[in-house]
């Protein structure tokens, strides 16, 4: 009998809406992977249009997320990726979070991957989230990762989690520095919805989310998903840069580019982070 997996597919739409300076939205029908890290190997064997770390219709690279080097490990990028997660947590004392890691993200496409944002689900042994790490990478070939423990309430009777941070990254030339990230992701399932609100001292200027539809993992599954969607992870990047197209002929201002941060994570305290982002609001 074959072993059920973890790991799915997610199809959907993420979409965009931007509320000011200048009203904008999209809209784009995109699917993801849902990754068990102790899986890709499996689905590696059982899927012949999935590989991991070599050329397929669909695959996985490790070298494709994290930057952290495990201890013992020659490369920080192409290592396994599991060990440099782990790293991460252990160095915040998350190390019980470790149990079972599932990651979100678009997986590469005839070889061409990019993923804006991919989310890490951190489980502990009694399978709760303990920690979410928010990996967010730029068109200019920067990755950040913020790391956010899920608090002591966790995940809600609902299946959702939110939590908020500080922008310290850099993504878009239209949106400036000083501004607040808050997550609300319905935790993966039948569905899986993963929303962005971004902040200033004025409010809500744009919300971001992908909600998707859960299909197991299997070759006619891959093979109806590449006809449905063809070289989506290209159309991505196409997308990213269209769409900034739009933005600045709508007169849009560009803001200057900082240096990426010296750590390659930002550690973010639960709870506490709120109440910092309360009183960072009442002084203005």
């Amino acid at each position: 009998m074959t072993q059920k997996l973890a790991s799915a597919l997610y199809e959907g739409v993420v979409s965009h809406h931007r509320l000011r300076p200048k009203r904008h939205k999209l809209r784009y029908r995109v699917f993801s992977f849902l990754l068990d890290l102790d899986e890709i190997d499996a689905l590696s064997s059982r899927l012949r249009l999935f590989s991991r770390n070599r050329f397929n219709l669909f695959s996985f690279h490790d070298a494709d997320h994290g930057s952290i080097k495990a201890k013992g490990q020659k490369s920080g990028k192409s290592a396994d990726l599991r060990p440099r997660v782990e790293a991460v947590l252990n160095a915040h004392d998350l190390g019980d979070c470790a149990h079972k890691i599932e990651l979100l993200c678009y997986p590469r496409l005839l070889g061409f991957v990019f993923n804006p944002l991919s989310v890490y689900f951190c489980h502990r042994s009694d399978g709760s989230v303990g920690a979410v790490l928010y990996e967010v990478s730029n068109t200019f070939g920067d990755r950040h990762s913020y790391l956010i423990p899920a608090g002591p309430d966790g995940v809600d009777k609902k299946g959702v989690l939110r939590q908020s941070c500080a922008k310290g990254f850099y993504v878009s030339p239209f949106i400036d520095m000083e501004a607040d990230y808050h997550f609300r992701i319905a935790m993966p399932g039948d569905t899986v919805a993963v929303a962005i609100r971004e902040t200033d001292s004025k409010g809500a200027f744009l919300t971001a989310a992908f909600t998707g539809d859960r299909n197991a993992l299997s070759d006619r599954n891959l093979l109806s998903a590449f006809i449905r969607y063809p070289l989506m992870t290209l159309k991505v990047v196409a997308g990213i840069h269209w769409e900034a197209l739009l933005l600045w002929r709508k007169g849009m201002k560009f803001h200057k580019r900082p240096a990426p941060p010296p750590q390659s994570v930002t550690y973010v305290l639960a709870n506490a982070n709120e109440a910092a982002q309360a009183g960072k609001r009442s002084s203005q």
